[in-house]
């Protein structure tokens, strides 16, 4: 079983990049969309947000590396 994209980018908090700046925000943001495995209500909510921590180029940098790990067939 796969995990949530969310569960997966916990994975990079106390790192000093922008891995870790992004899990952190995201983990400080209650209304994340925790259950999210698809590409399109996580992009969308990523672009309307807007933040500097929750950053389009960093979450499209932590989705391929999610996608790559658990949705591309081996």
């Amino acid at each position: 079983m796969r995990p949530s994209f969310y569960l997966y980018v916990l994975t990079f908090r106390g790192a000093d990049d922008a891995y870790g700046t992004f899990a952190e925000a995201m983990f400080n943001d209650h209304s994340f969309p925790k259950q999210a495995d698809t590409f399109e209500p996580l992009s969308l909510y990523i672009e309307q947000l807007a933040s500097d921590d929750l950053n389009a180029v960093t979450f499209d940098d932590l989705w391929g590396m999610y996608e790559e790990k658990y949705l591309l067939e081996p």
